[in-house]
């Protein structure tokens, strides 16, 4: 089972209710952080999640409310014994922010981590697939996704035909491959359903921009940054943001399943029209809240 679990919900400016903008994807024995706000290992201890339970930092793009925060969270890993190596990704320029956020401060401990910069495509691979896309920002910006990796499930009611129903060789159908049993060739098409594996696609801070849909594409789970209304849309053009409106319609073009609205700025005490515009577009709609967790 993957769960997200919306750490920071606000934009630029964070309110009594919303922290600056982290999402965490846990996953196995993964934790996918994605972008850390100033205030994030605290949200993290409200939230119950242990931060040594994170083992990759996605940054979308090096604007404070996305990243002020991980000066805090290393050093929280560093105080509770952090063993591993966090792996940092982030877009061109990373290695040279990261480095001078960090050199303002003394820090009596410090963690292994090792960081690399992005540009598109796939560039994490095993039980899942992590992928970046170029976003249409004021600074360097990037979409991520995640990606499960699909699986086959055994059709009993084909192998019955085979007198098959208990043995070794259901793994290696499970893994897609051909088998022979008594004398009979037994394929993995025929004796295995795939089960596609769920998709998670992160779109923070950006224009209107095709790569975003491309990313998006079929989703289960589509989270996009909505700032402002669409009465705001000029604004928000000039800004390289989000409308509620634009979101939905790129969830709409992405045939995406559900669209988790986030990133809102403190200028709304209500949030609801924002909601009914995106509705109108793309019913499957839902605003986050910190500490909202998804299971999927």
């Amino acid at each position: 089972m993957i769960t997200i679990t919306f750490l920071g919900t606000s934009a630029m400016i964070p309110t009594k209710e919303r922290n600056h903008s982290s999402i965490l994807i846990s996953y196995k024995d993964q934790g996918i952080l994605i972008d850390c706000g100033e205030g994030t290992q605290r949200q993290l201890r409200i939230a119950g999640i242990k931060p040594g339970k994170i083992t990759k930092l996605l940054i979308t793009h090096w604007h404070g409310d996305h990243t002020l925060g991980i000066p805090g969270l290393i050093q929280n890993l560093a105080a509770h014994n952090y063993k591993s190596t966090l792996e940092i990704y982030g877009p061109k320029g990373s290695k040279k922010y990261l480095k001078s956020l960090l050199s303002g401060i003394v820090m009596q401990e410090r963690i292994k981590y090792e960081v690399k910069e992005l540009s598109s495509g796939i560039f994490y691979k095993n039980s899942f697939t992590l992928e970046a896309a170029q976003l249409n920002h004021i600074i360097p910006c990037l979409a991520y996704s995640f990606k499960e990796k699909d699986r086959r499930k055994i059709n009993l009611n084909y192998l019955k035909k085979f007198d098959l129903t208990q043995h070794p060789l259901l793994g290696d159908l499970q893994k897609g491959k051909n088998i022979v049993y008594k004398g009979k060739k037994i394929l993995a098409s025929k004796a295995t359903n795939v089960i596609p594996g769920k998709k998670i696609t992160i779109i923070m801070d950006t224009a209107p921009a095709n790569s975003a849909v491309k990313i998006a594409k079929n989703s289960d789970i589509l989270i996009a940054e909505s700032t402002w209304s669409k009465d705001l849309e000029k604004f928000v053009m000039k800004r390289k943001h989000l409308t509620a409106e634009i979101a939905a319609k790129m969830a709409k073009q992405a045939n995406a399943k559900k669209l988790i609205l986030t990133h809102f700025s403190q200028r709304y005490n209500d949030i609801d029209q924002l909601e009914m515009e995106a509705k109108k577009v793309f019913k499957n709609t839902i605003l986050a809240e910190d500490f909202m967790q998804i299971n999927v």
